[in-house]
């Protein structure tokens, strides 16, 4: 495999007692868009400023083309930062602005101008180059910014949060634009964001953070379809999530016993008796008028919600309790769906659905070990 051009290994920041980052264990690709992505508070941001140089890891290592920068400047790494504030400087033009780092680093000026130019065409803001910040759209700023971090050529681009003070239709269009001009270039993006959308539709990979550690990396397909812990399977888009304990296991099909009734999936390593968490996507989950081998889940319909072409469908399970929020089922409009207050089956394709390893297990087993239950 090609060396990382970007690497953290055992990397910790801690402030006062508290862990923000833990032993963390990262590789970025060259010409790769990954993203960090998690809730306010797991440590992604922090992570994103070590690499850049504006926070000191506690401990560990961070590479950069495999040499050891951690105790470098900003100044002296070859990254650049993207800020969700933009940070352009109000009494330059947007010339001055692009060029500023250049002048910095005394590049004769007679380069500066055509470098500045291929900018601005990159951008698509060409003819711009004389208007102050103040007179330009919070798209176009954060345009100017992301062009003032590439006329330097940085081996790695880093993004926190650029798009986020925008309005959702020019932050969907600022998306395309940002993959757009990674592709063009060629150059390394890491890119930090909370929106699950965001990081679905422009990354190559997603490492989803919590708790100061990662819980998954893979592509965005992979994090989609095999979450590999409880928090992604919850934290990204929507998902029917069940706690449950497995019954029995034949030839990679297990039996589990949820709140509710009896459901079967694929799986292999689990443990007759054994605490798991069973996630299925609405749009993977069917119903029938029937009872389906495998599966006594029977639910009520409450209500159905229409989203142009596609139905969802809310059934309150048969005990009469939700389980981790309300249960949707996606149809395509036109098709006969059963009635408000109609009972109703549910099941998947056991391929469809994912099974994860409970950490409850362990800490029941904590408990048990000692003698408190």
């Amino acid at each position: 495999m090609e060396k990382p051009i970007v690497e953290l290994k055992q990397v910790n920041k801690k402030f006062g007692d508290n862990y923000v980052v833990k032993d963390m264990n990262l590789f970025v690709r060259k010409g790769e868009f990954l993203t960090l992505l998690g809730s306010s508070g797991c440590g992604k941001t922090t992570t994103l400023r070590m690499i850049a140089g504006f926070e000191t890891p506690t401990s560990g290592n961070i590479l950069v083309e495999g040499k050891n920068v951690e105790d470098k400047e900003p100044y002296e790494r070859d990254v650049n930062t993207v800020f969700q504030s933009y940070a352009l400087f109000p009494h330059m033009t947007v010339y001055d602005n692009i060029a500023y780092g250049l002048k910095v680093k005394k590049v004769a000026k007679s380069k500066i101008y055509p470098r500045v130019e291929e900018m601005m065409d990159l951008v698509q803001l060409g003819g711009f180059e004389k208007r102050y910040p103040d007179q330009l759209s919070g798209g176009q700023k954060q345009r100017i910014a992301i062009a003032r971090s590439l006329i330097n050529k940085p081996k790695v681009l880093l993004l926190d949060e650029p798009l986020g003070a925008l309005d959702l239709k020019l932050r969907k269009q600022m998306q395309l634009e940002l993959k757009r001009l990674q592709k063009k270039l060629n150059i390394t993006f890491v890119y930090v964001t909370h929106d699950q959308e965001e990081a679905l539709t422009m990354s190559d990979r997603i490492a989803v953070m919590h708790d100061g550690i990662i819980d998954q990396i893979g592509t965005p397909d992979e994090i989609y379809e095999r979450p590999a812990t409880k928090f992604v399977a919850t934290f990204i888009g929507e998902s029917n999530v069940f706690d449950g304990t497995v019954k029995n296991t034949e030839r990679g099909v297990v039996t589990v016993g949820i709140e509710v009734g009896d459901v079967k999936t694929k799986g292999k390593e689990f443990k007759t008796g054994e605490f798991v968490t069973l996630s299925v996507r609405p749009e993977k989950v069917k119903y029938s008028m029937q009872p389906v081998p495998g599966f006594t889940i029977v639910g009520v319909v409450r209500d159905y919600i229409y989203v142009g072409s596609i139905v969802k469908c809310v059934v309150d399970l048969a005990n009469g309790q939700e389980v981790k929020g309300e249960m949707r089922i996606e149809r395509l409009a036109g098709q006969k769906l059963p009635k408000i207050g109609e009972q109703i089956f549910l099941y998947w394709n056991i391929d469809d659905s994912v099974l994860i390893h409970n950490t409850d297990q362990a800490v029941f087993q904590a408990v048990r070990d000692l003698k408190l239950v």
